[in-house]
């Protein structure tokens, strides 16, 4: 009885310090929670029943409006609207792959070959960041004026006859991708470097060492340890620029027949007021991405990163 006593008073006082602890780490985490309740929740569950909310609408000019259910507002959405969402996922995905090619050796560079050269790597760290401290809107704006018919690409590929005179290259597929691949490249490059950086170069001898070639040390060795930074850029990149509306604008790199969905989110939202269908697009966009971040993230084995 004497040490049923004593094993139930020494379990108590082992319990008692976990349950504090408990108690003060509620507490750290309430000042997150309340951000992420009142910043992000909220607005998410505002937009969700604003997509659900019926609503009149003039489907037919000179016809009285109709009042449409919240599932008539998602199927207006897609029907209406579905050769936006190809396009922007087209868009996204072409932009995505660009900037993986392009910002894979970037990152290779930085973390593991710039390793020895101190001062190299912290000034090539430095040029991937550098375009954050300029406005998003003001690079855009920028190339505008690069790709423009009086900037200079757009006079030698009109005087060496590559391009026609009559066509420019603002306002095309070519220039929103580009736009898109210019702008998001660094939130590819980044989280790679993060993970290149912290490469153990013994893994990379050790395969010369089995006189593997440095190709196949690459992808054996190299890719599969980085695949952690590729998912996480490719997530950071694909996303915003699914849902981009800067650069396919018409007052940018953009056209009419260049418009993504977030053009239309923005025109419906802003300038038609139509709240409901700008509502019920968002959420379709916001769905279509996570099923597909989903599917990508548990095809390359990276679950932990949901």
């Amino acid at each position: 009885m004497a040490f049923a006593a004593f094993g139930a008073s020494s379990g108590a006082e082992a319990v008692a310090p976990l349950k504090r602890a408990a108690g003060i780490a509620l507490i750290l985490l309430l000042p997150g929670l309340a951000y992420l309740a009142l910043f992000y929740i909220t607005p998410l569950v505002s937009l969700l029943v604003t997509s659900f909310a019926p609503h009149e609408v003039v489907l037919d000019r000179g016809q009285p409006a109709t009042e449409l259910a919240w599932f008539e507002t998602y199927w207006l959405a897609i029907e209406s609207y579905w050769p936006h969402f190809f396009r922007s996922f087209g868009f996204a995905l072409i932009a995505t792959v660009l900037c993986l090619a392009i910002g894979y050796p970037v990152a290779y560079f930085i973390g593991v070959t710039a390793r020895k050269w101190p001062m190299i790597q912290a000034l090539a760290l430095i040029l991937v960041i550098a375009p954050f401290f300029i406005s998003f809107l003001l690079r855009t704006l920028a190339w505008k004026q690069i790709l423009g018919n009086n900037g200079w690409i757009a006079s030698a590929l009109h005087g060496l006859g590559w391009l026609p005179p009559d066509q420019s290259i603002v306002g095309t597929d070519f220039s929103v991708v580009f736009g898109l691949t210019y702008n998001f490249i660094p939130f590819m490059v980044l989280p790679i470097y993060a993970t290149l950086e912290r490469l153990d170069l013994r893994y990379v001898e050790a395969g010369s060492d089995l006189y593997a070639s440095a190709w196949t040390t690459f992808w054996k060795v190299t890719f599969p340890l980085s695949l952690p930074g590729v998912v996480s850029g490719t997530l950071l990149t694909f996303i915003p620029a699914a849902g981009d509306f800067i650069n396919a604008a018409q007052e940018y790199l953009g056209g009419p027949q260049t418009a993504m969905v977030g053009n239309v989110i923005e025109g419906t939202f802003l300038r038609s007021g139509e709240v409901e269908l700008a509502s019920a697009l968002s959420a379709l966009l916001m769905g279509v991405i996570i099923v597909l971040i989903s599917v990508y993230v548990r095809r390359t084995g990276t679950d932990e990163l949901l």
